[in-house]
């Protein structure tokens, strides 16, 4: 708790006088460019990675950065894509998984997960991409998958969140006029690097690679 007083008292004194025309611009509302859903691991700072100053992503996190189909039923997630998408009118939505994240280890044996009946119920979100994977190596249905996949698992994950975002009727209507563009990222927390899906979102390129004709802009 000492760490984060000081931190406190150093944005007071010194982080909020050296922005305060930033602050005083962002009291009045938000317009992010940038819906940017990531695991709550605690590994993972977006505006660090990204170089985002506030004001420039609208964050959703939780646990194994999912996104549910959508559904006639309310979750914060839903309710939080809705209104980036619908009210504050961002043009991209770039869904963050991370190497060695807890929740994809989870969801690789859901048997270990007795005792955590939420935890459970939510990694269920995560089946499509561990039946990928089980497919694609071989490994019988519903059978604990190796930790030498996880990392398959991570990228299988992502892609297939994705595909779920695309089932909200907000984002659906904005992808299919060309209003708002789906990424899939891949973050190496050891590295630093990140992989990004093509733009088809079915596999990943080396972050460069993928935006070489942003890079070309700069």
């Amino acid at each position: 708790m000492k760490k984060l007083v000081q931190g406190v008292l150093n944005f007071q004194k010194n982080v909020y006088p050296e922005n305060k025309s930033l602050f005083k611009e962002l009291a009045d509302g938000q317009s992010p460019e940038v819906l940017f859903i990531t695991c709550s691991d605690s590994r993972i700072d977006p505006n660090l990675v990204t170089g985002s100053a506030p004001g420039d992503l609208f964050i959703c996190r939780n646990a194994g950065n999912i996104v549910p189909p959508h559904a006639h039923q309310t979750g914060g997630m839903t309710a939080s894509i809705e209104y980036a998408v619908a009210v504050l009118g961002v043009r991209h939505i770039i869904i963050c998984g991370h190497a060695d994240c807890g929740a994809v280890k989870g969801a690789l044996d859901m048997s270990k997960l007795e005792g955590l009946p939420h935890v459970t119920e939510w990694l269920g979100h995560c089946r499509s991409a561990m039946d990928i994977v089980r497919e694609r190596n071989g490994i019988a249905a519903n059978a604990p998958i190796d930790a030498c996949h996880l990392n398959e698992c991570i990228s299988e994950n992502v892609l297939q969140q994705v595909q779920h975002i695309r089932t909200h009727p907000a984002v659906a209507a904005k992808v299919a006029t060309g209003k708002v563009f789906v990424h899939g990222w891949v973050y190496d927390i050891k590295s630093g690097k990140i992989q990004a899906s093509d733009e088809y979102c079915t596999k990943f390129l080396p972050f460069n690679e993928r935006y070489q004709n942003v890079i070309e802009t700069l």
